[in-house]
């Protein structure tokens, strides 16, 4: 058993940060645990801020890991509204902006990620919103109720999962939506132009109005309000509101400056960890968004930014924390819900690491599921669309590694299970 008087600190209150002292509890340890957040909110989940709570069908209480007392219980101290300054590792010790320093014994960074921002003259207006937060959720719905009761504009700035759901709530509260992607499709980069072009017939449909091939580079506006964007081509849109959902970089600052190590680009350039979520300092852990982790089933590390990664890394990573053999090897997972449609993806299909693309069902009725299949008719990721229970044997046939004949993936007939 690990010793009782040891401490572990968690660097990060989000779902992955408070699972992680969730499951410290739940394995037996019972020292100290702290869990450091820079929001003054008890940990919460992300996905509704852009989806159901953003829509105005789910309760602000709906949204958090936990309510307040169960920390208490659990002897889990939280220290929120304590942003980190610095970490000394040589010391083992977590410094906070108001000067107190936490000793650890294990120390887990669950720092999250932060939306990229973007750099062009007006950004600073303010009718500009980016989207992370509970009170950037709660600002933009706001906004998006103004502009829906006054005929308003808004123009989104990508065509990412952010974006689209954003756009999905916009239409209904019934405000005008304009979005400017540099790419030829939607999520180009996260599904290909296959499946890019199905989102963008989703949202026409719906009334929203693409530019795609463009960029924006400027923000008009007027007594600190936004008026309009100019793109690339010369062209300017009215808009009285502006959401930037250009991605995410991993907050890895504090490890970086700590001298851990960091993975490239190519990587996901986030905290370097192996299969057990340990990082170049074996008492230092990291999980969630900033991990980039080695992922035995793919051969090669894998930096994942969606819920079931903080849901499932956290754990994991708690788990190997208190000594157990952990090899963190979960089936990238996420879902998006936009207008009538609910969609889930699993598996990992970077651009150009795929050679086709196979459906199963009927995309004109938004029923069906999408497989990425390798050169050797791997299923490297699968998407299933209005199509339900079907994400475990999709994530069965990922993890098979073994070839399937297109043509009988293709066949509704033939049940995934035999394949």
């Amino acid at each position: 058993m690990v010793d009782a008087h040891e401490t572990h600190v968690i660097v990060g209150a989000g779902l992955a940060g408070a699972k992680a002292a969730e499951t410290l509890r739940a394995e037996g340890f019972t020292g100290r645990v702290i869990l450091v957040g820079e929001e003054r909110e008890n940990p919460y989940e992300r996905p509704p801020l852009s989806k159901n709570y953003l829509a105005g069908s789910t309760a602000r209480t709906d949204l958090f890991v936990h309510d307040s007392p169960w920390y208490a219980a659990h002897e889990i101290e939280l220290r929120l509204g304590s942003p980190v300054t610095r970490l000394d590792r040589s010391l083992r010790e977590v410094h906070l902006g108001d000067g107190t320093v936490l000793r650890y014994d294990r120390l887990l960074l669950t720092t999250g990620s932060a939306p990229r921002p973007l750099d062009v003259p007006g950004i600073g207006l303010g009718g500009v919103h980016y989207l992370r937060r509970l009170s950037d959720s709660e600002r933009l719905r706001a906004t998006l109720q103004t502009l829906g009761r006054e005929n308003g504009r808004l123009l989104l700035v990508g065509a990412g999962w952010i974006g689209l759901e954003v756009a999905a709530a916009a239409r209904h509260y019934g405000a005008e939506v304009t979005v400017v992607e540099p790419q030829p499709t939607p999520l180009f980069g996260a599904l290909g132009p296959e499946l890019g072009e199905f989102f963008a017939r989703l949202h026409q449909d719906r009334g929203v109005d693409f530019r795609f091939g463009t960029s924006v580079t400027a923000i008009e506006g007027e007594d600190g309000m936004v008026l309009a964007a100019h793109t690339d081509d010369g062209e300017e849109h009215p808009a009285h509101a502006v959401l930037v959902g250009i991605g995410a970089a991993p907050q890895t600052a504090l490890a970086e400056a700590a001298g851990i190590a960091v993975a490239s680009q190519e990587e996901g350039a986030g905290i370097a960890v192996d299969a057990s979520l340990r990082t170049s300092d074996p008492a230092v852990f990291a999980a969630g968004d900033v991990a980039s982790a080695t992922h035995p089933l793919f051969g090669r590390r894998l930096r994942v930014e969606h819920w079931a990664n903080a849901l499932n890394g956290g754990p994991a990573a708690a788990r190997a924390m208190l000594g157990q053999e952990v090899v963190y090897d979960r089936v990238p997972y996420f879902f998006s819900d936009q207008y009538d449609l609910g969609m889930e993806y699993s598996g990992f299909a970077a651009p150009g690491s795929y050679d086709h693309v196979v459906v199963r069902g009927d995309a004109g009725k938004r029923e069906f599921i999408a497989f990425w299949q390798g050169p050797d008719n791997r299923v490297l990721a699968g998407m299933n669309v209005n199509v339900w229970d079907v994400a475990g044997s999709i994530q069965q046939l990922i993890r098979s590694a073994r070839p399937v004949d297109p043509d009988r993936l293709a066949d509704p007939g033939i049940p995934l299970a035999d394949l």
